[in-house]
């Protein structure tokens, strides 16, 4: 239901847009987060967008380099990195947590996200 894309290759200070398309669910009615999962480490909280757009969370390790919006007639969330750096290579999954509300710290958390992408794979060379 999750489908996410725009993973590569990129050298450090460049920049990368995920996508991720979702079908079958009232997407509007769901907030959006980005997590990320690098090699031998587990899976960490990357940013959250609240059902409208209006609301939005940062890990601070991304914040100001990385921006999430949504475009709820496409059914689609973004994540826009910018300055990347080595230490952003990981698999990075979207997921759907159902809340018509702000998000904020207990956006971070993983197990109140109800549906979750295949993950795209982002590797930043030095």
């Amino acid at each position: 239901q999750l489908q996410a894309s725009g993973g590569g290759l990129v050298q450090a200070g460049g920049s990368l847009r995920l996508s991720c398309v979702a079908s079958e669910l009232t997407f509007s009615s769901y907030s959006m987060g980005w997590f990320r999962q690098a090699p031998g480490k587990d899976r960490e909280f990357v940013a959250a967008i609240s059902w409208t757009g209006g609301s939005t969370y940062y890990a601070d390790s991304v914040k100001g380099r990385f921006t999430i919006s949504r475009d709820n007639a496409k059914n689609t969330v973004y994540l826009q990195m910018n300055s990347l750096k080595p230490e952003d290579t990981a698999v990075y999954y979207c997921a759907a947590k159902y809340l018509r509300g702000t998000v904020g710290a207990s956006s971070s958390r993983e197990y109140e996200y109800n549906y979750w992408g295949q993950g795209t794979q982002v590797t930043v060379s030095s």
